[in-house]
C-alpha cells in the first residue's frame, strides 16, 4: 500500500472532528492554563488536543483505545498512549481531563464490530462509556483538577450530572449549542 492509502484506510477508522470536536477544543483551550497538564481520553484524530496544546502552550497528552486514532494523533504532533479511558495512569496528577465520549444511542442488534462504531457509540442508554469515564477519571486528576464532558441531550445530561456527582463531582455547564436533533454542553466537573 502506499502512504496515501495508508492514511485514507487510517481515517476511516478514526473518529474526525466534527462540531462536537470544535465545540469541546474552544471551550477547553479557554479555561486551561500553560502550566496544567492536560490528559484527552479518546482522543481520535487529535485535533482537540492539537488545538488545546496550539492555544494555550499547555502540556497536552491523548490517548485512544483505538491504535489507529494514537496514529493519526501522532501524525499531528500529539503524544498518544493506546488507553482504553484512564486504566494505564496511576497518578493524581492531571489538572485537566477532556473527554468527547461515544454518546450516540445504539441498539445493540444494529451494532458493528469496528473502530467507527466504537467511536460513535454509546450503548442503549448512550452513556455506556460515560458511566465508567466518571467512576475513574478521579483518581487521575491533580486535588484542583478538572474534567472538560461532552454530552449530548440524547444520551441525558440529567443523568451525567447524578452520575458525576455520585462520584464526589459539581458540575456547571459552560456552553451548550443546538443542532436539529440534539443539544451539546460541554461540561466542567470539578470536586
Amino acid at each position: 500500500m502506499t502512504d496515501l492509502a495508508e492514511r485514507r484506510g487510517m481515517e476511516t477508522n478514526v473518529y474526525q472532528p466534527a462540531e462536537d470536536s470544535h465545540l469541546l477544543a474552544e471551550v477547553a483551550a479557554g479555561d486551561i492554563d500553560e502550566s496544567d497538564l492536560v490528559l484527552e481520553v479518546g482522543t481520535g484524530s487529535g485535533y482537540v488536543s492539537e488545538f488545546v496544546k496550539n492555544e494555550t502552550n499547555a502540556r497536552v497528552l491523548g490517548s485512544d483505545v483505538n491504535p489507529h486514532a494514537c496514529s493519526n494523533a501522532r501524525e499531528r504532533g500529539v503524544e498518544a498512549v493506546r488507553a482504553d479511558l484512564v486504566s494505564p495512569f496511576r497518578d493524581a496528577v492531571f489538572d485537566a481531563v477532556l473527554f468527547n465520549p461515544p454518546y450516540l444511542p445504539t441498539d445493540p442488534d444494529e451494532e458493528r464490530d469496528d473502530w467507527m462504531e466504537r467511536a460513535l457509540s454509546g450503548g442503549e442508554s448512550g452513556r455506556e462509556v460515560i458511566d465508567p469515564f466518571l467512576d475513574s477519571v478521579g483518581r487521575v486528576l491533580a486535588p484542583d483538577g478538572r474534567v472538560y464532558l461532552l454530552v449530548s441531550s440524547l444520551s441525558g445530561v440529567e443523568e451525567v450530572v447524578s452520575r458525576a456527582s455520585e462520584n464526589g463531582f459539581s458540575a456547571v455547564a459552560l456552553r451548550d449549542e443546538s443542532f436539529p436533533f440534539e443539544t451539546l454542553s460541554i461540561l466542567k466537573l470539578i470536586r
